[in-house]
């Protein structure tokens, strides 16, 4: 079944080098998921985090306020 993976942040250069990290993982692992950048700040909120950048899988808050290592995200894939 395929993941939905969202990337809750507004551009910043954290957001952008946590969008890389996760899309690296995707590739490298053959994962199957959908990544999506999410940067209107009203639909971050509805997640209620603060701090960006944030990772959501399948509509959990998994990460926030930090980049989380290419280990950590295939932890939270599998």
């Amino acid at each position: 079944m395929s993941k939905i993976i969202k990337v809750l942040g507004t551009g910043c250069p954290k957001c952008k080098s946590m969008t890389a990290v996760v899309q690296e993982v995707v590739s490298e692992n053959n994962i199957d998921a959908t990544i999506e950048k999410v940067e209107d700040i009203m639909k971050i909120m509805e997640f209620n985090v603060m701090s960006t950048p944030a990772l959501v899988i399948d509509d959990v808050v998994t990460i926030k306020g930090r980049i989380p290592s290419k280990e950590e995200v295939l932890a939270l894939l599998n």
